[in-house]
């Protein structure tokens, strides 16, 4: 029996993060990390059926739709194809050079790390079973991640339905689909399709699509899809799932009245599950909440003195990027007892559609809960210069600030280019900033980003009425 530090079980994000951060410590480690899906091998999720392919994918289909919104009438376009064979194998290349370079050729570069490609279990408080070995450590990370929720619909064992895995690695491009779930996943793969040229139809059960967003921008995307041909119906109850040959039917009602769409394909985003039911999480002492995550302190530590956990295992906010800082701070906590904690407000989101969505900190709602008296200026990208430059002026910034001190506590964009846009209310709400200090702050001119300083005038000023100029 092989007897080490810390075992990490997991090998996405949260592990590498974890392992990196073990072997700059001299901490003897073990990565255990086996396929918890098909799609997810090492790397995790991110590199093999998320962040990494999805985009990619994403991209492709704006530059294919692009020509046909184009507001440059000087640029005649001919006619455009998709070779969707071709596009899916160079996505599958680009997944292989990522998985390479950055997960696998990292590993062995970790001296005071192993790996074992098992998925691994507890057989004890200080052993886990991998494969035909049993390793035992002094402290454990779990780092399983999660993978997409089975379909809560009637019918739906009868069905070939699609989840984000499959729906990156289809065969042939499909005429239609039915997308459940209008939140960040199913709008990019709406979007994503519909550019490709499926007919593609949104079926979200809240009022409004994005639900946690700011309303002005789940009102405009809604507007912008829409107009693009994407069907967007909300209120929907679903109530079964069916299929006929080669067609998916979904039967439910869409604000009380009943109705029936039927597509070539139908795609589920309707959440994620924990990577724990192979776990034996118990008979280490770990408890998991009702869903199935790990319960963790503000440490990351779990209800067992010598075991933490960190990334999608356990719950929102699931982006790689939180995870990876999820798993460094355990491994900081598990063996220094530096007890540092992440402040999750000042942790940026973003949807990857056109244009994009990018949040960072308190919405309108959320400020006047915590008993914040909100200061909120809308500005509409019409009111940036170069937003006409670049012939997009779809989409707005929404800055939340507190009326009595005029910090900023929150910044919402919808805008090209949003999720890189996000970092400058990052820094604001990270450093307590106020809309003085955006103010006093030199901008590029013309750029986008600059629509961020003009949100922080309007609380002062009409800015349809200033010059490009002024201070």
């Amino acid at each position: 029996m092989k007897t080490y530090d810390l075992i990490i079980l997991g090998q996405g994000s949260a592990a590498f993060a974890a392992a990196i951060k073990a072997d700059e410590l001299g901490i003897n480690t073990v990565m255990v990390g086996g396929k918890a899906t098909r799609g997810a091998t090492i790397g995790g999720t991110c590199v093999n059926v998320g962040c990494v392919p999805s985009k990619n994918l994403i991209t492709v289909g704006n530059a294919l739709h692009e020509p046909a919104r184009s507001a440059f009438r000087a640029i005649v376009y001919g006619r455009t194809k998709l070779d969707f064979r071709k596009m899916i194998a160079e996505k599958d290349a680009l997944v292989r050079k990522f998985r390479k370079e950055k997960y696998v050729d990292v590993l062995k570069g970790l001296p005071n790390v192993e790996y074992v490609p098992e998925r691994g279990r507890f057989v004890s408080e200080n052993e886990v079973k991998a494969g035909d070995q049993v390793l035992k450590a002094k402290r454990f990370l779990i780092a399983t991640g999660a993978k997409a929720k089975p379909a809560p619909v009637k019918g739906a064992e009868g069905v070939e339905y699609l989840t984000n895995e499959e729906a990156l690695s289809l065969k042939e491009l499909p005429g239609s689909m039915i997308v459940v779930g209008g939140r960040a996943l199913g709008l990019e793969f709406a979007q994503m399709y519909s550019h490709f040229g499926t007919e593609v139809t949104v079926l979200q059960r809240s009022e409004r699509i994005l639900p946690e967003s700011e309303p002005e921008i789940s009102d405009a995307l809604t507007g912008y899809l829409k107009d693009e041909g994407i069907e967007i119906q909300t209120g929907v109850n679903l109530k079964e799932v069916a299929q006929r040959g080669e067609t998916r039917i979904v039967r439910c009602t869409v604000n009380g009245r009943e109705r029936e769409f039927r597509a070539d394909q139908l795609l589920f985003a309707t959440g994620r599950v924990p990577n724990t039911a192979h776990l034996d999480a118990q008979k280490a002492g770990v408890e998991l909440d009702a869903d199935g995550f790990v319960r963790v302190n503000e440490e990351m530590q779990t209800s067992s003195a010598h075991v933490w956990a960190a990334g999608d295992v356990i719950g929102e906010p699931m982006l790689e990027t939180i995870a990876a800082k999820e798993g460094a701070v355990a491994v900081n906590n598990a063996f220094r007892d530096s007890k540092k904690r992440i402040d999750f407000s000042e942790v940026p989101r973003a949807v990857f559609t056109s244009p994009e969505v990018a949040s960072v900190g308190l919405t309108d709602a959320e400020a006047n809960a915590k008993g914040i008296r909100c200061a909120c200026g809308v500005l509409p990208l019409d009111l940036v210069p170069k937003a006409h430059i670049i012939g997009d002026t779809r989409g707005l910034i929404k800055l939340v600030a507190d009326t009595k001190t005029k910090r900023v506590v929150g910044l919402h964009i919808l805008a090209p280019h949003a999720a890189d846009l996000i970092h400058e209310g990052v820094l604001a709400v990270k450093f307590r900033l106020t809309i003085d200090d955006i103010i006093d702050t030199v901008h590029v001119f013309p750029t986008l980003s600059e629509a961020i300083k003009l949100a922080a005038q309007s609380f002062y000023r009409d800015v349809g009425k200033l010059s490009c100029c002024t201070e």
